[in-house]
């Protein structure tokens, strides 16, 4: 049969038989195999090929189209390098995609939200519901699903018949007896309620891509034009407000300026490190604050974002909030010379960019009159390309490579390597620390770099060994192997070593000293066992 027929490609019948083989491959690549890793996104392209062929209408227009092509863009990144955030990704792209030829397009992100938030919810019940919802309407048709009714009268009698020959020729004949006796049910125990628990997990995904749920109703986007009778916002209260606010943010500015820049030294007792990483983080939010405060005061076509005093005064209350980002990254970078870099802080210096992005869009929206949908869109689109980004980057190597490189221990200056953390890191330090274990250090160092070299070198090896392959941790072990010349080394004992690569101290209970009196009670108690005492 063609499957190519849209008549086939999009019954009910054909979704069903598709979930049945994508819980076979789940099953295979999973359960039985026991891969991971790489191999979600392999399954995940497995799971795109299945909509596109039981819904045509994905591929049969260019926005779900090139929808569909995103959410493969991430299922490629989960193979090259699988991390949780490529398959967050991947669901909300495919979520889109089979919602999307249900809509009239890409309206804005929060009436999306409201959709994959239903969508997800709904679909949690979504098999047994869609499944008894057809199965209703067979009935008020007078048919049965699969024919079922008409079926059932012709096999009963043949399997009824068939089940009593078998019985009566299995007391004849003890071949016949041995051979069924050979038979038994499967076993049940824990790894049996885990594979089920893996085969309703891959019903939900794969019924849930494929039978698409829309909400009949959403809540409409906060337009956020013209005037809006809010207590205490006038022209004049904003107008005062900026005055007051653009002397603050200067005074803040100059003083960051003046101490981050080294223009004047820090008050005694204070070091940059200190004062640096007490503020990064409240001064984003008040740049956040300060976002918000021209969203709701100054609302394109509104009085007040019509006052030319105004929009002077914004436009430089948006630079000087530009200015506070900037020196809020600057105080994350003097604490990481200071201490050391981490995905984390590396996540919050992204984070830091695209506050600066959104300030930008909100001045713009204010300027060019567009609407809060547009600036919902533009804030999500700019934050989608920077996270597209980072999933085929290993911001983990980054930290490792730089805590390496710029390691006190290595160059005289800076942070204090932190062993613990690149063992944390995993296979992302691996080369950085054999980069590390070849350069000269003190014997001391070298062997604890070592130690915690080969940790992380078995660890990552025996992953990959057992199914949790990935691209990037091949290339890994494959630049670990040239650089060591394929001898990796012996491999150590964890709970031996601490998370630094020193060797922990055996314990040694402390012996029983010999002078120790023996209490009363336990010379009653051998007495008594031994009949009483010597005579």
């Amino acid at each position: 049969m063609d499957f190519r027929q849209p008549r086939f490609r999009g019954t009910f019948g054909l979704k069903a038989i598709l979930t049945v083989a994508l819980v076979a491959l789940g099953d295979l690549m999973f359960f039985q195999q026991g891969l991971h890793g790489g191999a979600f996104g392999l399954y995940g392209l497995a799971m795109l090929a299945a909509l596109a062929l039981a819904r045509p209408a994905v591929i049969g227009h260019l926005r779900p189209a090139l929808v569909l092509c995103l959410a493969a863009l991430y299922a490629l990144a989960m193979i090259y390098n699988a991390s949780p955030l490529p398959w967050l990704l991947f669901w909300i792209a495919a979520g889109i995609a089979t919602l999307m030829p249900g809509t009239v397009g890409f309206d804005d992100g929060w009436r999306w939200f409201q959709r994959l938030s239903y969508h997800a919810i709904v679909s949690l019940i979504g098999p047994p519901f869609d499944f008894g919802r057809r199965a209703g309407a067979n009935a008020r048709r007078g048919t049965a699903p699969g024919g079922l009714k008409r079926l059932l009268p012709v096999i009963i009698l043949p399997i009824a018949g068939s089940l009593v020959f078998v019985g009566l020729f299995a007391a004849a004949n003890p071949v016949i007896e041995n051979w069924l006796a050979s038979f038994s049910g499967p076993s049940v125990d824990g790894w049996t309620f885990l594979r089920l628990a893996l085969w309703l997990l891959l019903v939900w995904m794969a019924w849930s891509l494929m039978r698409p749920h829309l909400p009949r109703n959403l809540l409409g986007t906060f337009d956020g034009r013209g005037d809006l009778n809010i207590p205490g916002v006038s022209t004049e209260s904003v107008l005062l407000s900026l005055v007051v606010f653009n002397g603050l943010f200067l005074m803040q500015n100059m003083m960051d300026a003046a101490w981050l820049w080294g223009f004047v030294p820090l008050p005694d007792g204070m070091t940059l490190a200190s004062y640096a990483h007490r503020g990064a983080y409240p001064l984003i939010a008040t740049a956040l604050l300060a976002a918000l405060f021209v969203l709701v005061a100054l609302r394109p076509g509104s009085t007040t974002a019509g006052n030319r005093s105004v929009r002077v005064l914004v436009v430089l209350w948006i630079a000087q909030n530009l200015f506070l980002v900037f020196n809020a990254a600057l105080r994350t970078v003097d604490y990481v010379e200071a201490y050391s870099l981490t995905v984390l802080r590396i996540s919050a210096l992204l984070w830091m960019a695209l506050v600066a992005v959104g300030l930008v869009l909100v001045l713009w929206r204010m300027f060019a009159g567009k609407s809060a949908a547009w600036l919902i869109n533009a804030n999500l689109g700019a934050a989608g390309l920077l996270l597209t980004g980072v999933c085929f980057v290993d911001l983990g190597a980054v930290a490792a490579e730089w805590n390496v490189r710029h390691a006190r221990e290595v160059d005289g200056d800076g942070a204090v390597l932190d062993l613990c953390y690149l063992n944390g890191l995993g296979g992302s330090a691996l080369v950085p620390l054999i980069r590390l274990e070849q350069s000269d250090l003190p014997d001391e160092l070298h062997q604890r770099v070592r130690n915690v070299r080969l940790v992380v070198h078995h660890r990552l090896r025996d992953d990959v060994q057992h199914g949790g392959w990935d691209v990037r941790s091949r290339q890994q072990l494959a630049e670990a192997s040239a650089l060591l010349g394929g001898r990796i080394g012996p491999r150590l004992v964890d709970w031996d070593y601490g998370c630094d690569g020193e060797r922990l101290e055996a314990y040694i209970p402390p012996a029983p000293s010999a002078a120790a009196p023996v209490p009363v009670a336990t010379e009653t108690a051998a007495a008594a066992l031994t009949g009483g005492t010597e005579r």
